[in-house]
């Protein structure tokens, strides 16, 4: 009787690996916890559910290392982005996706697929001994029973981090007689990618009111035990963004740069807050960049100060949870196993990337690497000039252990271009599109090589 891939987590890697494993021939017996135990960032008891942004970023796989991880996923056959482009939004140059019907969708497909077996219910503590191949993919919201099970483990504590949540606003609440739809710079070939950003104005007088509300705004307090948990850099909350600089959010998720306010085209704003569609319909709308900490009081009070959202009426307020993942360059080999115990694979967000694509990606490589050890093949690890291979190189030794926090794909984790593509690239985005052709090139061949083996 084959061996079953135990995958305990329903989210983004978990259900990515479920799925490459299950199209390989592999058995699987995925775990979600969900409804029978709760967090505090999931609204759903759907695989797949995103609890932050519903954007994806950038779609561009020319010139950005997210756009050119989402086109490797889609050329190794993925749940996820095959879902997402099924139920993708107006977003310009980035992917954004209804949450609902992403979610529904990847859900569906797995649970209709015959190689995988869906079971509900917490997996408390490590896994039992007789499960012999294991992936954990609980994501930055491991249940506390399991995260004190792999620290004992390991001999090592988990770092952790806080993440963000934006608030999501009702559509017809916004005011459009102050607010319009343009993208940056018109980014996009149709109009609805044109259109896909919703812009509400400041001028300095209402930018530096809105500021002091935001810093003098309560705050959601947090335990003793989390006081000394970092943020992550990519995902601030804004009042955090403010405290570094009353003009910080003017060079971030507020700056004003590439629109014209087609109310008063004469008039340059001084500040721009975008919301972007967050569903299909295009009746919700989600605050771009605005993870908060405020208590839901403040965030109504504060987020109604923005002109066109006076009388903004909320789906979902932000919020703010703790994150965990582990120090994975010291403690898991080049194929994401546990060096303490091996029958334990990691992936997704506990292993230290951050973002929906780049876990989903760790998802991937992990069930191409747990099936064929279950299956008796071989699957070696992609290069590292692509962008699975950079993001697998950097958890899995290529970042500095003491200082090891989560990451994003960037053209940073990948190996220098030689001497002569780069004195050939004169500019920046020569040089990043000298990247992605290396990266194209080496993911087909890894890709072909595979298939060859199958």
């Amino acid at each position: 009787m084959a061996i079953p891939i135990h995958i305990i987590g329903g989210g983004m890697a978990g259900s990515e690996a479920a799925w490459q494993a299950a199209e390989r021939g592999a058995q699987v017996v995925l775990h979600e916890m969900r409804p029978h135990r709760k967090t505090h960032a999931h609204q759903t008891e759907g695989l797949a559910e995103l609890v932050c942004s519903n954007s994806f970023r950038s779609d561009d796989h020319e010139t950005n290392a997210v756009g050119l991880l989402h086109q490797e996923m889609r050329e190794a056959g993925s749940l996820i982005m095959r879902m997402a482009d099924q139920h993708s939004l107006p977003a310009g140059g980035a992917l954004a996706v209804d949450r609902d019907g992403f979610s529904a969708a990847v859900t569906a497909a797995l649970a209709e697929h015959p190689n995988v077996t869906l079971e509900r219910g917490e997996i408390e503590g490590l896994p039992p001994a007789e499960w012999e191949n294991v992936i954990v993919a609980t994501g930055p919201l491991t249940s506390p029973a399991l995260a004190e099970g792999i620290a004992a483990l390991t001999g090592a504590e988990s770092l952790a981090f806080f993440d963000a949540i934006a608030p999501i606003i009702h559509a017809d609440s916004i005011d459009l007689s102050k607010a319009w739809f343009q993208s940056r710079y018109d980014k996009g070939e149709t109009e609805a990618e044109q259109t896909a950003y919703l812009n509400c104005p400041m001028d300095r007088e209402q930018y530096e009111g809105f500021i002091d509300a935001l810093l003098a705004a309560p705050k959601t307090q947090f335990k003793d035990w989390e006081k000394d948990t970092p943020y992550f850099e990519g995902c601030l909350p804004i009042e955090v963004m403010a405290e570094r600089g009353r003009e910080t959010l003017r060079f971030g998720p507020l700056k004003p740069v590439g629109l014209t306010n087609a109310h008063d085209p004469q008039t340059k704003a001084y500040a721009v807050v975008q919301l972007r569609r967050e569903n299909a319909l295009g009746t919700l709308m989600n605050l771009v960049g605005f993870q908060t900490k405020m208590t839901y009081g403040a965030q109504v009070e504060v987020l109604r100060t923005i002109p066109g959202l006076e009388k903004a009426e909320f789906a979902r307020l932000g919020g703010i949870h703790r994150n965990t993942f582990i120090n994975s360059p010291i403690l898991l080999d080049g194929k994401m196993r546990l060096k303490a115990d091996p029958r334990l694979r990691f992936a997704g967000q506990i292993t230290g990337v951050e973002g929906y694509v780049e876990s989903a990606a760790m998802g991937l490589l992990a069930g191409r690497f747990a099936a064929a050890e279950v299956l008796g093949g071989t699957q070696d690890a992609p290069p590292s000039d692509t962008s699975h291979g950079a993001l697998l190189n950097h958890i899995t030794g290529g970042a500095e252990a003491e200082t090891f926090q989560p990451m994003n794909a960037n053209f940073g984790l990948f190996p220098p271009l030689d001497d002569t593509v780069r004195k050939g690239r004169r500019g920046k985005k020569d040089r990043q599109k000298a990247y992605t052709d290396r990266a194209k090139a080496s993911w087909a061949a890894w890709l072909e090589e595979r298939r060859e083996a199958a």
